[in-house]
């Protein structure tokens, strides 16, 4: 909850903590994206951002999104909400990752995933409601991923669906990423998309295992802070 915001550390409590995450947030907003892009929309970039927060890995689209506000009597349209979203990637607060059908070997036009770029923005604007910690180290695997200069995008086999496909030069791994694997049908869900591809390259599950890494049926299953420490 607390995310990587270095200048969010001086702060001793919880609540002076998220003060500050949440002005960085804003003025991010504020400065890089309504002064930049002369916004005259607040109100939809800010419950745009917020949506966002609140979806990271879930399947989005400008017509999804905008309908969804008009619902919330929040007026706009795809095309204003499909800017929006592109002027905060291109302020680094999100990341747009594209699906691409494994099989077919072609990029997909329609619903991407978007991710935040630091997991402590979404707890200090939105506070801990609605909390999804499958979610959140899905978001925290897909930003270590990019830091660790791989490209990444959501697989698509079939009717199966692979977290994500990192590639970095001949290098490539599949990702699997989960809360928890403890249970049996849990865990065989998560590995069914990585047994279905045919090709060599390593497959990973990530999930809170809590104990040292092992291998099921060629799959690496991990526990997600050694993976992150793994260097």
């Amino acid at each position: 909850m607390k995310g990587g915001l270095a200048g969010s550390y001086v702060y001793r409590t919880e609540k002076d903590r998220a003060n500050y995450i949440k002005e960085v947030y804003e003025t991010i907003v504020t400065r890089d994206l309504v002064q930049k892009y002369h916004l005259t929309d607040i109100t939809v970039l800010q419950q745009l951002g917020e949506f966002l927060m609140d979806n990271v890995s879930n399947l989005t689209s400008p017509n999804k999104v905008s309908s969804i506000l008009s619902d919330n009597k929040v007026a706009t349209s795809h095309m204003t909400v499909g800017k929006y979203i592109k002027y905060l990637c291109n302020a680094f607060v999100f990341y747009d990752i594209k699906r691409y059908d494994i099989r077919g070997k072609k990029y997909l036009e329609s619903l991407d995933k978007f991710y935040l770029c630091d997991t402590g923005i979404r707890y200090a604007v939105l506070g801990s409601r609605n909390m999804d910690y499958g979610r959140i180290y899905e978001n925290i695997v897909c930003m270590e991923l990019l830091r660790r200069g791989f490209d990444v995008y959501v697989g698509k086999l079939y009717q199966k669906e692979i977290d994500f496909v990192a590639q970095s030069g001949s290098e490539k791994i599949y990702v699997q990423v989960s809360d928890n694997i403890s249970n049996e049908d849990t865990f065989k869900r998560e590995a069914a998309p990585l047994l279905s591809i045919r090709d060599a390259y390593p497959k990973k599950v990530i999930a809170r295992t809590k104990h040292p890494k092992y291998t099921y049926e060629g799959i690496e299953v991990c526990d997600i802070a050694e993976w992150l420490l793994d260097k």
